[in-house]
């Protein structure tokens, strides 16, 4: 298979670049930075920066990264009175601060956590949901409370606060609130966050933060840290009284408002409810309730409902009650998975266990010691077919955070990858992943090929003249959006770990070998066949460059 390589533009970004379908995008609710995907997917290999060299390593990489892996200063420029971010060299820093925790990351982290003792970081708190996260320095200091963070912030004049973000080692998606629903199922997130919050909460009848109460587990916390909660300018008064009404409306209960004055801000805690009493018992029904077939965790370009879900009240629902405390919600089956059956056909609590113990097994028994693999050098994981959360878990004890993708046609286990306290975001791997170049250290692949080639699906635009199996290698590893860059000199380069069908694996290597990558190990097991590869820094030449 041949191999070009991208303009400057070309396959960074294919479904947040796309400039035919923007030209016909409205802007007034953000479309236009939402996913458009082009018809064909770009087939062609990233381009490295001039002087791209192996990202520091964490915990390092939480205060400084190369310059020239993410050659962009106008974050600095605009934010640097603020403590986002600077130019040091040959290093971008970050001090640990933003607009909101001028003083630290972590002395805001704990005026929350005594703000509202009930929030215990680590414990009852374990997911987070952090909106408009800038560089996500929140996300990154809430590692030290034993807390996950899914940061997210759209692709837009801030040029690439995502993608400084994952290179420095934590969490983030480029995603934006605007028409459609963010690609998580309801109620999973145990607290939403928001600093120096500029969404317009209260506009459009409260849509966005009614996708946000969507999003919000029953008894969870939205904390509000913006001017309007401490300020006293016109607009921030007018701002603040409707989102009184707005929050009263949903029967959201306002716990405390606290002001941190080492940083001379505020943040309003609110809480959602537990019981259905407050909604039934409201005189004006605005905002209303859900129709009872609007599935709530159905979130794949699905439009924003203006409207609440009931809470769950029987005990064997989801939401009726909150999960273990962290760590022991880790490997206990969610209490609402006693009726069902588990995707590998077992009753699903035995399921899900089953699933836990052949992850530790399969991790701890030929991954940490047979791939050849130096484990703490990697930081970003991505497990691409993550079913239960299995692999992730498997890892807890190590310094690395898993992004756990559930593909749309799959069985719906996202909820369950939330309920042990691990997060993860649903996708179509017919389609781009919305990320940057260079984001993930290792990704991990079991059984995705095998699955996407039994898939029919129609949309799927694949390369011409090849079967589907290469295609979808081609597309969906080897284009760049995913992994880390290559070996230079004796530095690594990103992993990938695949294992599949005999068949699969071997058309796998083929592919990833005419593409230069590095496949040292491959072996097999009865049916089953395991590849180990490295990606190198091989790019086509420039004359071959692709104009798409």
């Amino acid at each position: 298979m041949g191999a070009l390589q991208c303009n400057s533009r070309g396959g960074l970004h294919p479904c947040l670049d796309n400039t035919e379908a923007l030209r016909h995008i409205p802007t007034r609710h953000y479309e236009h930075r939402e996913r458009h995907c082009p018809e064909e997917s770009p087939s062609c290999l990233v381009p490295l920066p001039q002087g791209y060299r192996r990202p520091v390593e964490w915990p390092r990489s939480r205060d400084k990264i190369w310059y020239k892996n993410v050659p962009h200063t106008k974050l600095a420029v605009v934010k640097g009175h603020q403590n986002w971010v600077k130019v040091s060299g040959e290093y971008l820093t970050f001090p640990g601060g933003g607009t909101q925790f001028i003083h630290g990351a972590l002395h805001y982290i704990d005026f929350i956590q005594r703000s509202v003792r009930n929030i215990s970081w680590g414990k009852r708190t374990r997911v987070v949901l952090d909106v408009g996260c800038g560089v996500a320095s929140f996300g990154g200091y809430l590692f030290e409370r034993d807390v996950l963070a899914m940061s997210f912030a759209p692709k837009d004049e801030h040029e690439a606060q995502v993608q400084f973000a994952l290179e420095r080692g934590i969490p983030a998606i480029s995603a934006v609130m605007g028409s459609q629903r963010l690609p998580f199922p309801s109620k999973v997130f145990d607290l939403i966050h928001c600093a120096r919050c500029r969404v317009p909460w209260h506009a459009e009848g409260g849509a966005l933060l009614l996708e946000l109460n969507r999003l919000l587990r029953p008894g969870g916390y939205f904390v509000w840290s913006a001017t309007p909660v401490y300020q006293k300018l016109k607009d921030d008064v007018e701002i603040w009284r409707a989102m009184m009404a707005l929050t009263k409306s949903m029967c959201w209960e306002l716990v405390t408002i606290r002001k941190d004055r080492l940083n001379s801000v505020g943040a309003a805690f609110f809480r959602k409810p537990i019981s259905n009493e407050c909604y039934d018992s409201r005189q004006q029904k605005a905002p209303p309730l859900c129709r009872e077939d609007d599935d709530p965790d159905v979130a794949w370009y699905v439009s924003l409902q203006s409207c609440m879900h009931r809470v769950p009240t029987e005990a064997s629902e989801r939401g009726s009650r909150w999960p273990e405390e962290w760590p022991r919600r880790l490997r206990t089956p969610p209490h609402w998975l006693n009726s069902k059956l588990g995707v590998y056909g077992k009753p699903a609590p035995d399921d899900f266990t089953a699933d836990y113990e052949h992850w530790k097994r399969v991790v701890s028994m030929s991954y940490l010691a047979g791939l050849g693999i130096e484990w703490p050098k990697v930081r970003n994981a991505m497990d691409m077919r993550a079913v239960y959360g299995g692999f992730a878990a498997a890892l807890k004890d190590l310094k690395i955070w898993v992004m756990n993708v559930v593909d749309v046609d799959s069985p719906e286990t996202l909820p369950i990858i939330y309920e042990r306290g691990l997060f993860g975001i649903y996708h179509d791997w017919c389609e781009s992943f919305s990320t940057y170049p260079r984001t993930y250290d290792l990704l991990h692949a079991d059984k995705l090929f095998s699955t996407l080639k039994q898939r029919t699906v129609n949309h799927c635009k694949l390369l011409p003249d090849t079967n589907q199996i290469l295609s979808m290698v081609f597309l969906q590893v080897q284009r760049d959006s995913c992994g880390r860059g290559g070996r230079q000199d004796t530095e690594a380069g990103g992993k990938l770990i695949v294992r599949d069908e005999q068949k699969v694996v071997s058309e796998v290597e083929d592919v990833l070998r005419s593409l230069h990558w590095e496949v040292p190990l491959t072996f097999s097991m009865g049916r089953e066949g395991i590849l180990c590869a490295e990606k190198s820094d091989w790019r086509p030449p420039e004359t071959l460059r692709s104009s798409s």
